[in-house]
């Protein structure tokens, strides 16, 4: 089976200089009756810092200042992980039971994480999904678990229940040691994780039959991975995008992101691509020269013009889980119970 990777879509500002630790640990069925393979995959912001597997049954540094942890750590961990993948394999086997899955592929996650921001404040993580879809999560303002399929129901009624003592674990777990082990991975990798490399910007547009023109702008290369680009009409005017790629990476580390939009081809109109990064003073501004052949790599405010040379984009698969804000009355209760708490 391929790998499967998984990226956290930008949850900090453009400006700021918040901080994330992300943990995702995926059981994935095999075809036939053979054994689930096992994950547990960390990031830092963009950065894969840390990957433990079934294969290897080892936690393992995936970032070069990961390894001034001293053996004590990844011993610690690594008996955790291992500890892990019995409950998870039998959770995931017993979704596709719920969900009426007897075979082929299925993967069961779970994705947890904290949040630190420029000015100390913090935010914390926890969910799960099963093929993509998110099945549960947990409400960090009570500490309560909340389904959001039909089929997840007993399992949070049982992880509910007072005699679990859930909430203390979670809050220790998230507030408590994601947040203490953010700050020490920041400390460690700061060089890495703060670095600042600015975009490198492309215009271009093409008349449509109809009676419009679609414009498209290209920003890449860049670092860190959030970044604000918009099209602007007169110089003022924001135009929504109406179609917008993912944020994706290079394989040097950087970024890319294309926005496109259409406008009506008339004259005296102008139009600009707008950017805004951390690793820039001002905002950067491309205009777009409707008299050029081709596509324009004008870029203004500083910026150096040079030819074009975006890498060819990592094949990746991506499991989103969207944050929800839903009260727990918007799910009805069930009367039914679990035998065994999952």
């Amino acid at each position: 089976m391929a790998p499967l990777i998984l990226l956290i879509l930008g949850v900090s500002g453009v400006y700021g200089d918040s901080h994330t630790l992300w943990v995702y640990v995926t059981t994935v069925s095999t075809p036939g009756s053979g054994p689930f393979q096992f994950s547990s995959v960390g990031y830092v912001d963009d950065k894969k810092v840390l990957n433990y597997s079934s294969d290897t049954r080892q936690l393992l540094p995936e970032a070069e200042w990961m390894k001034k942890l001293d053996a004590e750590y990844w011993e610690r961990y690594t008996k955790i992980n291992r500890a892990k993948e019995p409950s998870y394999k039998h959770y995931a086997q017993t979704l596709m039971q719920r969900f009426n899955h007897t075979h082929g592929i299925h993967n069961y996650q779970h994705m947890y994480g904290c949040q630190l921001r420029e000015d100390g404040s913090t935010e914390v993580y926890n969910q799960y999904g099963y093929d993509g879809t998110e099945i549960i999560y947990m409400d960090t303002k009570r500490w309560i678990f909340i389904p959001a399929k039909n089929e997840a129901q007993m399992t949070t009624q049982a992880w509910n229940r007072p005699e679990r003592g859930m909430e203390d674990i979670w809050k220790n777990n998230l507030e408590k040691d994601c947040i203490g082990w953010l700050k020490k991975y920041i400390s460690n990798g700061r060089e890495d994780l703060e670095k600042r490399v600015r975009p490198e910007v492309k215009v271009w547009g093409r008349q449509q039959p109809d009676g419009v023109t679609r414009l498209q702008c290209l920003a890449y290369g860049f670092h860190p991975r959030a970044v604000d680009v918009k099209w602007v009409r007169n110089g003022e005017d924001h135009i929504p995008s109406d179609e917008a790629s993912p944020i994706l990476p290079h394989p040097d580390g950087t970024y890319q992101t294309r926005v496109s939009v259409e406008v009506p081809t008339r004259e005296g109109d102008t139009y600009a691509c707008h950017v805004e990064h951390s690793s820039l003073e001002e905002t950067l501004t491309v205009p777009w020269d409707p008299s050029a052949n081709g596509p324009s790599l004008t870029v203004i405010s500083g910026a150096v013009i040079g030819g074009l040379a975006v890498p060819a984009l990592l094949v990746i698969t991506v499991i989103v889980y969207k944050k929800r804000k839903t009260n727990s009355t918007e799910y009805s209760s069930t009367n039914t119970s679990e035998a065994s708490s999952d």
